[in-house]
Formats: structure tokens, C-alpha cells, sequence
């Protein structure tokens, strides 16, 4: 069976054509020829020592303090169908895992524990590498992986972004279950995009304390689309979606941007106003009318919350 795998991996990934049309055939090819890896080593993933594990962990101590609450309810949702949950570096580096007692020996015989190395330069076409590599969801289902030692698993993965945008992390489901069908593979994938962009969220909420936060993507559910807004309406932060969707580049936040001329700049100037008059009068809503309690739940003067009442049309 191995013999026959790396057969159909390496065929693939030796063919241009296919690599040209299949972005599991183009991962096929990064890991044959541009990391020069064998389908058929056994050998187990590289593992980092406990200290390297430990720095890396504390590096990243603020951001998986946020991500712990998360990983748990995925999990919970999970756990109990031969699913194990992790979460992982910027490099692939698994930082937390999550198991049940009764899987965790199959899922540490194939390298699925802290420490483990899962980047595609080391794995080849695996879910959490490939993920990172191509900064994208994917699901990687047992034949698709590079390396015949890890055929016997699904695996369902989602990156996650920094507040800069810089890809930070990514996450992943994989499943030891056989007979695990297309549709409840895909409707894991799904919970993961979700919990993967509720980390995401409440990473770009931290990191700008005292913000106001603008959704401007109702229309795609599945990311995070915010701006981080000051109290003199500037924009001083944006989500990777954001920065996508109205075509900003680093530069352009090296300074803060008046909100109304960014939405202007991708021809959507309802967006900001349809999003700030609802903040608004749920804030005068839940104060019963009275100006200075609203303005204190927004965290500005009352001065502002009359001017942006006014411009947005509200008496």
C-alpha cells in the first residue's frame, strides 16, 4: 500500500501539467523537489526539547491565553468522534494539543503531540504545513498526504492572522476515524474556519484597547473583517480580511486613516455609516436616551457622540 501511495505521489508531483492545475499536486512538488523529501521515509516527525517548547509557548503567552477558551469548546464539539485538536506556531510547531485518553496513543504514534515539527519543508503536503504554506484553509484526507506514514488520517485546517496580518498560527483538526464520510469532514472543516476566526477576533480586540471595532464584511461570515477605530473616527488598525477587502497595504496604516475616506477608497461609503449609526443607537437604547451614559459605553465625549448623531443622522 506505501509502495503504491509514493507511486501516485511522486508521479504527481513530478509532473509539471498536473502541479500547474492541482494545488495538491503543487504541494506534492514543493515537497518532492523543492525540499528534496522521500514519500516513503517513516521515520517519525522532527520534535523540538521541552525548553525550545516552553520559550516558544511563552512567546505566544498572551495570544494562547485567548486561544485556550476556544481550543476547549472545539474540542468539547469534537473530541468524542476520534478527533484531536492543535494549535500550532507561525513554523509548525505544535504549541497545544488536545485529546482523549482513550486516542492519544494512536495520535502520538503518528506525531500529533507538543513539540512535533508539521511544517510542509519537514512533512510535506500534511494539513497543518500546507495550511501555512498556502495561507489558506484546507482539508488534507488521508491519500493526500505527502508521506505514506500519515495516509491513516483526515486533517482540517484554518490559519490564523495577526493583528498586523502576519500569519501567527494555525489551526487543526485531525481525525484517526476510517470511516469518516466527505460531509462530516467538511462540516468539521467548517467549526474550524469558525473557531479559528473567533481567535482571530479577540487577538485584534486585544491588541487595540479602547478602540471602537467596525465589522465591514457582513457578507463574508466566515472571516474576520474588522477596523479598530479611535475616538477621532482615524483607523489605527485592520484585520488581514479588512486589509484584503479594501485593497490596503502595510504602508497605508503606518499612519492613522480617516474612516470615511478608507471606506470611500473602496467605493463603499455605506459600510462605516450603516455600521456606526447601529452602535449608536444601541448605545442610547440600552441608556434610555441620556447622551452622557451612551457616550461613557462608547468611550467618547459627549461632544463626538453629537457630531457622529449628527452626521449619520440621528436626532
Amino acid at each position: 500500500m506505501w509502495l503504491h501511495h509514493a507511486d501516485k505521489i511522486l508521479e504527481g508531483a513530478l509532473s509539471p501539467r498536473a502541479a500547474a492545475t492541482s494545488r495538491l499536486a503543487a504541494s506534492w512538488r514543493r515537497s518532492a523537489v523543492t525540499y528534496g523529501l522521500d514519500p516513503r521515509n517513516s521515520r517519525a516527525p522532527e520534535r523540538i526539547a521541552m525548553p525550545e517548547i516552553a520559550q516558544r509557548r511563552d512567546a505566544m503567552g498572551a495570544f494562547l491565553a485567548l486561544a485556550t477558551p476556544q481550543l476547549d469548546q472545539l474540542f468539547r464539539m469534537v473530541g468524542a468522534t476520534g478527533c484531536c485538536v492543535l494549535l500550532t506556531d507561525a513554523e509548525g510547531v505544535v504549541l497545544e494539543e488536545r485529546c482523549s485518553d482513550a486516542d492519544r496513543g494512536v495520535f502520538e504514534s503518528w506525531g500529533l503531540w507538543p513539540g512535533a515539527v508539521w511544517s510542509e519543508q519537514t512533512e510535506g503536503t500534511n494539513g497543518i504545513g500546507t495550511c501555512l504554506a498556502e495561507k489558506r484553509q484546507v482539508i488534507i484526507h488521508r491519500d493526500d498526504h505527502f508521506h505514506s506514514r500519515n495516509t491513516a488520517m483526515s486533517c482540517m485546517d484554518a490559519p490564523i492572522y495577526g493583528a498586523e496580518g502576519e500569519i501567527v498560527a494555525a489551526l487543526d483538526v485531525s481525525s484517526c476515524r476510517a470511516d469518516q464520510t466527505e460531509g462530516f469532514t467538511r462540516l468539521i472543516a467548517g467549526a474550524v474556519a469558525q473557531t479559528a476566526r473567533q481567535i482571530e477576533t479577540a487577538h485584534f480586540r486585544a491588541a487595540f484597547p479602547g478602540a471602537r471595532f467596525v465589522d465591514v464584511g457582513e457578507d463574508r461570515p466566515s472571516e474576520a473583517l474588522l477596523l479598530a477605530v479611535d475616538g477621532d473616527d482615524l483607523v489605527i488598525g485592520a484585520t488581514r480580511a479588512a486589509r484584503r477587502k479594501l485593497g490596503l497595504e502595510a504602508a497605508n496604516l503606518s499612519d492613522p486613516l480617516p474612516a470615511a475616506d478608507l471606506l470611500g477608497m473602496a467605493q463603499d461609503d455605506s459600510g462605516l455609516e450603516q455600521a456606526e449609526r447601529a452602535a449608536l443607537r444601541r448605545a442610547l437604547a440600552r441608556s434610555g436616551g441620556n447622551a452622557s451614559a451612551a457616550a461613557r459605553e462608547l468611550g467618547i465625549g459627549r461632544a463626538t457622540l453629537y457630531r457622529r448623531m449628527k452626521r449619520v443622522g440621528l436626532n
